[in-house]
């Protein structure tokens, strides 16, 4: 009923280590040159969204001065 399967070497498991590491540097650099562009907008439209916003609460807090010569 049950085959008796050759026992488990160490170049058995490194060679299936490598496929796998492979196929996840493959995914990984499809990942990554997607990746950038996307954080690279987000980090800029973060940044004028955040100007924005101090510019607005400035206007409203932002004390008139007035100097007067005597």
């Amino acid at each position: 009923m049950a085959t008796e399967q050759a026992p488990i070497s160490r170049d058995d498991l490194e060679s299936k280590f490598r496929e796998i590491k492979d196929e996840v540097d493959q995914v990984t650099s499809s990942a990554k040159s997607k990746a950038v562009p996307a954080g690279i907008a987000g980090g800029i439209l973060l940044i004028l969204l955040m100007y924005l916003i101090g510019r607005r609460v400035g206007s409203k807090r932002s004390a008139v001065v007035e100097i007067r010569r005597i």
